[in-house]
């Protein structure tokens, strides 16, 4: 993890209210597993006391960039979209566990779905899955044609399909309505998206092994101050048995712990 300021190389619009920014620094050289975040400090910190982390959408290591793709949803989001090109950035980074691309082998599939602003961290997982051998199958949801993103680029990576929730381009509804109508054959699944997305993905998947990321508001970004937390799933193992122990709460910090958790590892709230 390093505090630094960086420079942003690009900074434009790519769908309706969502932007892509490459950012470059010497972070870079320690971004290896996709999901990772970054913290970016917005202002000279008095008008916005929290800094807001975003998900890193693409890494390149050979030319010290990431990008990083982010949508317009309140006045810290709506300074990062004005900030322009040349200019400095301060970020804390990389930050958080991302999706592990050694729980596949060459020649298994991988089902990379997302919905909305949770698309961006499995650009760089489909890539990284492709250089492996892993054949992946994309479904993104959005909720209308005007914010949808990055189709081309995943195409380029394997089979894509689109949800729309208005119906104005792709499937009409969500990303598990085209798990529904189609016949997709793959060995797991790895999500990123709304809380409701992935309740319903996990009930749709049934015992399949998934990864989910969880979008939890942040302060810190570093596990300090507990305030991303939610609930681990409590497992004993007896006699070779996993038994599930309601009685005792442990919880887990999303920053640090995650944002990527194995399916029925965490409470889903």
């Amino acid at each position: 993890m390093n505090v630094e300021y960086c420079k942003v190389e690009e900074n434009i619009k790519i769908a309706k209210d969502t932007y892509r920014m490459k950012i470059r620094g010497n972070f870079v050289k320690e971004c290896r597993n996709p999901g990772q975040f970054i913290n970016i400090r917005i202002g000279n910190g008095k008008e916005f006391m929290l800094r807001r982390p975003i998900s890193i959408s693409e890494i390149d290591r050979g030319e010290n960039l990431v990008t990083i793709i982010f949508r317009i949803n309140g006045e810290g989001t709506k300074f990062l979209a004005d900030i322009e090109k040349g200019n400095d950035i301060d970020i804390i980074g990389p930050l958080g566990r991302g999706y592990d691309i050694f729980s596949l082998t060459k020649g298994q599939t991988a089902l990379l779905v997302g919905g909305g602003i949770g698309v961006p961290p499995l650009y760089e997982l489909a890539k990284q899955f492709n250089r492996k051998g892993v054949k992946t199958i994309h479904i993104l949801g959005f909720n209308t044609k005007d914010e949808i993103f990055y189709e081309e680029e995943f195409s380029k990576l394997g089979e894509t399909f689109i949800s729309t929730v208005d119906g104005s381009y792709g499937t009409k509804g969500f990303v598990t309505d085209v798990l529904n109508e189609k016949e997709i054959a793959f060995d797991k699944y790895y999500s990123c998206g709304p809380i409701s997305m992935l309740k319903a993905l996990i009930a749709l998947n049934g015992d399949k092994e998934g990864y989910i990321s969880l979008e939890n508001r942040m302060a810190c970004g570093i596990g300090a101050c507990y305030a991303c937390v939610c609930k681990k799933v409590k497992k004993e193992k007896k006699n070779d048995l996993v038994k599930y122990d309601d009685k005792k709460v442990e919880y887990t910090r999303v920053c640090y712990d995650g944002p990527v958790y194995k399916v029925g590892d965490v409470e889903l709230e």
